[in-house]
């Protein structure tokens, strides 16, 4: 009798294994799957997006330059508060760099990403593992970024500064790093150091030099991330203004905020698939 539970226990075993075996290889083709009916998505909303003309391209450069050289004549004490002075360096416009993320109307569409509590989560793991698992967050959100054609202005350290041309690809790009994160099979992700992102999204004219960006617009999309909370995504009334009726996100009202170093209060919102 011992002898047959066994060989019963062996055989119910091999078969839990092989059925495990074919439920990741199942899960893995689904996840591929869904990967490239996203990047299809990606690849249809970037084509029926209007290109920008070059006229419109034209006044949108020489607006940011005038706006920069009245900045530089009167300073920024009407613009930002100085809380944050770190993010009011102004520049004149270089006019190759502004055109290559400037939509239409000579807006650029930034957002900015970073860790919830990484530090917590570094000193906890040490460093050689928080590095891989930086490189993991690293490749995940640069994955999503140039699916959606934007461009990672900067990294620093768990965290990104990101330009899109279009306010809609920003979005659908913010919400998918969110979806990864909970469905990735990374074990550095998953694992060794569950990561939860936030996410801010704001758009309008900045001023660009050296490949980076600047002015008040960045600041707001940087604060509106900073006021995020890990796994969510969170945007402007600018952003909600740009959308299309039929964009294949939906922002959900959060009420009316105070941003350091920015006079007034701001309408936020959370992104939020269809």
């Amino acid at each position: 009798m011992v002898w047959v539970l066994l060989v019963v226990s062996v055989a119910l075993a091999a078969t839990v294994a092989v059925l495990a075996l074919r439920l990741k290889r199942q899960q893995a083709t689904v996840e591929a799957q869904h990967a490239r009916i996203e990047q299809l998505e990606a690849d249809l909303t970037t084509a029926l997006r209007p290109r920008p003309a070059t006229t419109a391209a034209e006044r949108a450069v020489r607006r940011v330059v005038k706006t920069a050289s009245k900045v530089r004549e009167h300073g920024l004490s009407g613009l930002l508060a100085s809380s944050i002075d770190d993010l009011q360096s102004w520049a004149a416009s270089e006019q190759q760099e502004i055109l290559s993320m400037a939509d239409v109307d000579g807006r650029v569409t930034i957002v900015f990403s970073d860790i919830e509590d990484s530090t917590a989560l570094n000193e906890r793991l040490g460093d050689d593992t928080w590095v891989r698992v930086l490189a993991a967050h690293d490749a995940l959100v640069r994955s999503r970024v140039e699916r959606y054609r934007g461009q990672v202005v900067k990294s620093f350290g768990d965290g990104f500064m990101i330009a899109f041309r279009d306010c809609e690809a920003a979005c659908r790009a913010a919400v998918g790093v969110q979806k990864d994160l909970r469905r990735t099979l990374d074990p550095m992700l998953r694992v060794v150091a569950p990561v939860r992102v936030r996410i801010g999204i704001h758009t309008g004219p900045v001023v660009s030099k050296d490949n980076d960006y600047f002015g008040r617009n960045v600041a707001m999309a940087a604060r509106v991330g900073a006021l995020a909370t890990g796994g969510e995504v969170l945007a402007t009334a600018a952003v909600a203004e740009a959308l299309d009726d039929d964009a294949a996100v939906e922002l959900v009202e959060m009420g009316d905020v105070e941003l350091k170093g920015l006079p007034g209060e701001h309408t936020v919102y959370r992104v939020v698939t269809r």
